[in-house]
């Protein structure tokens, strides 16, 4: 299993434009770019690869990276930074099935397969969405994969986990998330060889957030973003 982090950044990337934040400030001055979330994992024993979220970086990544388009692709959630990327693949792939969750987020009535459906409907004969339950297997490229629910609001979100049956290789993301995942969802997470954990930040290192808003454990302790307000 070989994992290429494309994109690390936020929905803004680093630096931010219009930013004067220290972060971006300091970024601009070393020349230091961070792209938007998609991680590239590559079966090595099969030569196929999947795709962790859609970038809006999707064509920049893939130029300035040796590695191939993907034969699958997985979908986290809606937001625009996991997947706008995914109208890049017009023209690049044939057949690309695009694994999404299937459960209904009261927030938007439909699950994120059908988002991408209705978004994409334009790409129905490049892709083939198919709709997957929390934490129910499947397998795509080579992998044994589940989507796991984690803490993202308003929205429902989800983190995955990647196995190599032959190896036993486990690759764990959790996706957009506070320090509340489920219980469940951390079980499944365990154990894995690398963990990608994705926005799980001590407030001490957040002095301000836009939203604001705390989260702190039994003892006190800030577990995610603060603010200064």
């Amino acid at each position: 299993m070989r994992v290429t982090l494309l994109g690390t950044g936020d929905t803004t990337g680093t630096p931010t434009v219009g930013c004067d934040c220290g972060t971006c400030e300091a970024a601009r001055e070393r020349g230091v770019s961070r792209s938007r979330f998609s991680v590239h994992v590559e079966n090595e024993r099969t030569g196929e690869a999947l795709l962790v979220d859609f970038s809006p970086d999707f064509r920049s990544q893939f130029l300035e990276r040796d590695i191939p388009l993907p034969d699958a692709g997985l979908v986290t959630h809606i937001h625009f930074d996991h997947l706008d990327g995914l109208g890049n693949v017009y023209r690049l792939v044939d057949g690309l099935p695009v694994h999404a969750p299937a459960e209904t987020d009261p927030a938007t009535d439909e699950s994120v397969a059908e988002t991408i459906r209705r978004k994409y409907d334009y790409l129905e004969d490049r892709i083939g969405v198919h709709a997957r339950d929390p934490f129910d297997p499947f397998e795509t490229c080579g992998f044994e994969v589940r989507l796991v629910p984690v803490d993202h609001p308003p929205l429902l979100c989800f983190g995955a986990v990647i196995e190599d049956p032959e190896t036993g290789a486990k690759l764990s993301l959790t996706g957009d998330t506070s320090y509340d995942i489920p219980e469940r969802s951390r079980e499944a997470l365990a154990g894995a060889d690398l963990l990608l954990a994705d926005a799980i930040v001590p407030a001490s290192l957040c002095h301000h957030h836009p939203i604001g808003g705390r989260h702190e454990g039994p003892d006190g302790v800030p577990r995610t973003f603060g603010t200064d307000r």
